[in-house]
């Protein structure tokens, strides 16, 4: 439960934040009329999201056993490249995300005949980004849990990243977003680990990946996965009881390198003459 709401949380306050940025700007220039539009683009990044990750499930009802492993695997490499997109992307950005969005709106609002029309694509192709993202990692979770557990989780986090989200727009709250999203981030890239080795094992069972299959240790008998501990380390961070050489490699190439990228400091702006 904990890794979807997390996500949901993060990922909603990335969108609330985005909207919440766009709404302020109308204000404060005078330009409240706008904001229908801005809603309306919203509306239709969630029903556009809703839409993919509604299809997706259906389609992998549909599939055989060997062809639901694939698309399990499948799904689960995308969500691990959207994952990890979306952290680096947002550690580059965030201090300068508000600039951005405030250029973008001058220009929808002033360098287009059909202003509309460019402010509700300018606001659905921000928050859709998004939403789709939170649709392939939720699918990959949803595909590796059992019961309601993370479809809870999911909508306790949107539920609270609305709330947060709402009170940094009206000032009522104060969150340090630069720490909030590194920390958060932190712990995507080792849920996102987890999650590809669960994918590689996943091409295994599809028949598609046989290389490298030897166990390297078995605690199945010490920290099964079917127990308290075991579960809950396997539903947040991909925990299995007898990896095999290819899924702990990919595991550890994935964390070293990935933590790597993401604790080293960032590069200073290079001074224009």
């Amino acid at each position: 439960m904990f890794v979807p709401f997390l996500i949901m949380l993060r990922e909603g306050i990335e969108a609330a934040l985005i909207v919440g940025i766009i709404a302020s700007y109308l204000k404060q220039t005078g330009r409240g009329q706008w904001m229908p539009a801005v809603w309306i683009g919203v509306f239709l990044a969630a029903a556009l999201s809703l839409l993919v990750g509604g299809a997706l499930e259906l389609m992998s009802a549909e599939f055989p056993q060997k062809q639901q492993e694939l698309f399990e695997g499948i799904v689960g490499l995308i969500a691990v490249g959207i994952l990890s997109s979306m952290v680096f992307w947002m550690r580059k950005v965030s201090r300068s995300i508000k600039d951005s969005l405030h250029t973008s709106l001058d220009h929808a609002l002033t360098g287009s005949n059909h202003q509309v029309t460019a402010l509700i694509a300018m606001v659905f192709f921000a928050v859709a980004r998004e939403g789709l993202e939170t649709v392939f990692f939720l699918l990959a979770v949803f595909q590796q849990s059992e019961g309601p557990a993370a479809p809870v989780g999911a909508l306790l986090g949107l539920i609270l990243a609305i709330c947060v989200g709402f009170a940094i727009y009206t000032g009522s709250m104060r969150l340090n977003l630069g720490l909030f999203f590194r920390w958060t981030g932190l712990f995507i890239l080792l849920v996102a680990a987890g999650i590809l080795a669960n994918s590689v094992q996943a091409l295994h069972e599809a028949g598609v990946w046989n290389s490298l299959q030897t166990v390297v240790f078995d605690m199945s008998t010490t920290l099964p996965m079917d127990g308290p501990l075991g579960s809950v380390l396997a539903g947040m961070f991909g925990y299995q009881d007898a990896p095999t050489v290819s899924v702990l490699s990919v595991y550890l190439a994935y964390l070293v390198v990935a933590l790597v990228l993401f604790l080293r400091p960032p590069v200073p702006a290079k001074a224009t003459q």
